[in-house]
């Protein structure tokens, strides 16, 4: 059972040790999530795919024995409910964004001003977000059909904030209902989309969950925070397909299987009162 603890002493120092490792493992300019066409897939049998991530080059050391690894499995049993986390919410515009595909991955850019998610006190600007199918992040044991990564970035210490919606198939994602075309029809050269409003994503002042974890494709770095909405929200098989076959053969399925919990603290923030359980 998750719990919220009323002694202000554990709330205070989880909120310590939250920044500590923020800034214990600070992600630089030179850990960001690779860009171009990299020597890893998903696929086991390639002999390049999540288990041997970490041997494949030096710099990805983290992949294979990190401490903080991303994706996990939110299991309810684990959470502890944390009314002071705040609400999520996002002072988001919109910007010049462009389209492009990664090879591992389809992914969204802003290339102006789009506004940025405050946390913990700090502003993390907006920088990009992109997705992986399945879901990466589990809840209690169930994978869904998507995921989006909502990537954010301090200018100042470099620091990442991640948050991350789940999706499972229904009605389409109205993100996606407008960049399908450009979806499918993007290649090598990025596509320019004009302006892109984030707030299409539709993860504000939801219930959420949030632990400190790294990146979820190499260099696999540590010290980002995950912030991971609570409710699943639905995106069409047509958009999840487009997706899909936009990307390099060995990444149409391109989720990292869930890592080592070990002792690390996920929280639980709810809008609700009187609570004991997540």
């Amino acid at each position: 059972m998750a719990f919220f603890h009323t002694n202000p002493s554990i709330n205070f120092l989880f909120l310590i040790s939250l920044i500590l490792s923020s800034h214990l493992y600070n992600v630089s300019a030179d850990d960001s999530e690779v860009e171009d066409e990299s020597p890893f897939t998903y696929l086991e049998d390639t002999g390049k795919g999540p288990s041997k991530w970490g041997t494949i080059d030096p710099l990805w050391k983290a992949c294979g024995n990190g401490k903080l690894q991303s994706p996990i499995d939110l299991l309810s049993r684990r959470v502890q409910v944390f009314p002071r986390l705040g609400q999520l919410k996002g002072v988001y515009k919109p910007a010049q964004a462009v389209v492009k595909n990664r090879g591992h991955d389809i992914s969204i850019a802003w290339k102006g001003d789009a506004g940025y998610i405050n946390i913990n006190g700090t502003d993390y600007n907006l920088q990009q977000c992109h997705w992986h199918s399945p879901s990466e992040h589990t809840i209690n044991g169930s994978r869904f059909d998507l995921e989006i990564h909502v990537v954010h970035q301090n200018p100042s210490t470099n620091k990442t904030a991640v948050v991350g919606v789940l999706y499972k198939y229904g009605r389409p994602d109205p993100l996606l209902t407008n960049l399908l075309h450009h979806i499918k029809s993007v290649g090598k050269e990025e596509i320019n989309l004009g302006m892109v409003n984030p707030r299409a994503i539709k993860f504000e002042n939801r219930d959420y969950y949030r632990y400190i974890g790294s990146l979820t494709v190499p260099p696999c770095t540590e010290g980002v925070i995950w912030t991971i909405v609570k409710k699943v929200m639905t995106v069409s098989r047509e958009q999840v397909a487009a997706l899909r076959e936009a990307v390099h053969d060995g990444f149409e399925s391109n989720s990292r299987p869930t890592q080592k919990m070990g002792d690390r603290d996920v929280r639980f923030y709810t809008r609700k009162k009187n609570i004991g359980s997540s």
